[in-house]
């Protein structure tokens, strides 16, 4: 800030001076944006300074984080319902055609099969409901969502691996409804309050097909990935758009 004294001329014994009138404070753009304050820092008055941030950063830093606020606290709701629909049916199918669970490595075939297909099918329609809606798949819930899905996934194939090794195939079933009803409850934290609830009714099939002769791993895995995918997916699919 500098001053400007600003004067009128007046005419004093025949003679014209100059008085001085009212004094203006200007703004001046070559003054440093740094200020004493004794209010921001300690230490003695005369060495406290404080450095002001220009207007328009404060505004894109606020934006930046009211946008990262926002992705936080929104839901992944590109959970494919007719893409749930299309897996059921896949289930049902792979079920009619598989060969008793006696025969191991046709049965282990065939589902393994079958279950390519449902995850395509789900990934369609994952990509098919986020276009729809106009918003991409990874935003940070959709990222959210994949991460906590993939772990217990990825332990099924595991543990398939090691009990099938080991002539244990009849557990199979139960194992991978268990950890599939794991997976879609801890990716549901992050979703629409409904599939968590699917998550839930998965692991109480697979807790059953545990504890079920080896001869039904075909009718429970029908019920579990045909029934319920069919069931949640036509909920989601008309209460959640798609």
């Amino acid at each position: 800030m500098n001053s400007v004294n600003l004067q009128r001329p007046r005419r004093v014994w025949g003679r014209v001076v100059f008085a001085p009138t009212l004094q203006y404070k200007v703004l001046d753009s070559s003054s440093p944006i740094c200020y004493k304050s004794a209010m921001f820092s300690a230490g003695p008055v005369h060495a406290r300074r404080r450095c002001v941030t220009p207007a328009p950063t404060r505004a894109i830093e606020d934006l930046r984080f009211i946008r990262r606020t926002m992705e936080n606290a929104v839901s992944f709701t590109a959970v494919p319902g007719w893409g749930g629909v299309g897996m059921g049916v896949t289930a049902l199918a792979t079920a009619a055609m598989a060969p008793p669970p006696a025969r191991v490595r046709a049965w282990l075939i065939t589902w393994l099969a079958g279950a390519l297909l449902a995850i395509a099918l789900g990934a369609l329609g994952i990509y098919w409901k986020a276009g729809r809606a106009g918003t991409p798949v990874l935003t940070q819930p959709g990222r959210k969502f994949l991460l906590s899905f993939l772990p217990p996934v990825v332990a099924a194939g595991m543990i398939s691996v090691m009990l099938s090794g080991a002539g244990l195939a009849r557990m199979l079933p139960g194992v991978w409804l268990l950890l599939y009803g794991v997976a879609v409850i801890s990716a549901g934290t992050f979703s629409v309050k409904v599939v968590p609830v699917m998550g839930v009714c998965f692991m109480l099939v697979g807790v059953a097909a545990l504890f079920s002769p080896a001869a039904w791993g075909n009718g429970v895995m029908a019920v579990g990935f045909g029934g319920l995918h069919l069931l949640f997916g036509m909920i989601i699919a008309r209460r959640y758009g798609g």
